[in-house]
């Protein structure tokens, strides 16, 4: 290591006690690195024109909690790019997606990816999922100044917790505030349509492939209402991404499983355009 290297290592921040936060580690000698950090004044019109990630999906199901994003980015009226990825891996147990600005919410999942890493580094153990949603929350809650320009990114979270042994999802606001969602949940600019869609799907207790098709219709319908939402792209093969959480750890699913998901509601759709219904007549009772 040369003298310059170890010049910038002989700081205050570096030679503290401080705190098992990488991020307050950050704030303390290099706040330029922070995401929205120094960002100068961006006019409303800008803003809009940046490329934003749109639609992401959660459900709990039976063991674990599913997450699905489509591939869509979109800056303005125009589409951005067909296959950008808004769903991650934050750790072992845990997995974020992000709508809002594309770039900013890609430094977010790389900054919060290494809080986790750093905590359990420096603790010898992972944190629990609540303290993981609370970190998130604080990184959030750093870019409120990026957010009231107009660089608005806002994560869902989820993750399988060890201590109860269920998947569970959490959602948050422009200043960090985080609010735990039960069932399901979905965020960007499909997220009504999703969400309604999921309503009818939704059953307590599903296996996980109920799940992610219930995932799989609920972007299905967003695409359907929402010029921002990307549905399935058959003949370029870009489909959602759909990822899974459970006590096993963190899975994606692979191009052709989440294909073949997609290729299921595609057929579906075809004799049934709106999709699948509510089993109305089971809610009601046999002879009512």
């Amino acid at each position: 290591m040369d003298s310059l290297s170890n010049a910038r290592l002989m700081t205050a921040a570096y030679l503290s006690a401080g705190t098992s936060s990488f991020t307050e580690l950050l704030t303390g000698s290099a706040p330029e690195l922070l995401p929205g950090t120094g960002t100068h004044a961006v006019s409303a019109s800008l803003a809009a024109d940046l490329p934003h990630a749109t639609t992401i999906v959660a459900a709990a199901f039976d063991g674990g909690v599913v997450m699905a994003g489509d591939r869509r980015a979109t800056a303005g009226n125009m589409i951005a790019q067909r296959d950008i990825e808004k769903v991650f891996r934050s750790d072992e147990f845990s997995c974020i997606g992000i709508s809002g600005v594309a770039g900013i919410g890609i430094e977010f999942v790389r900054l919060f990816q290494v809080e986790l890493e750093h905590y359990e580094k420096l603790e010898g153990r992972e944190l629990s999922l609540e303290g993981k949603a609370n970190r998130l929350g604080g990184i959030i809650r750093a870019n409120l100044g990026g957010a009231m320009q107009g660089l608005v990114v806002v994560p869902l979270f989820a993750g399988y917790d060890l201590d109860a042994g269920v998947g569970r999802i959490f959602s948050y606001d422009v200043t960090g505030g985080r609010y735990e969602e039960h069932r399901f949940h979905s965020i960007g600019s499909g997220s009504v349509f999703a969400r309604g869609s999921l309503k009818k799907l939704y059953a307590p207790r599903m296996s996980t492939a109920d799940a992610v098709l219930a995932c799989m219709q609920a972007l299905y319908d967003a695409a359907d209402d929402d010029s921002a939402t990307g549905g399935p792209d058959v003949t370029r093969r870009i489909y959602p991404v759909v990822a899974t959480v459970t006590a096993d750890g963190y899975q994606r699913l692979t191009d052709d499983e989440a294909g073949a998901y997609a290729q299921a509601v595609i057929s579906g759709r075809m004799s049934a355009p709106d999709g699948p219904t509510s089993p109305l007549r089971a809610a009601i009772g046999p002879g009512d």
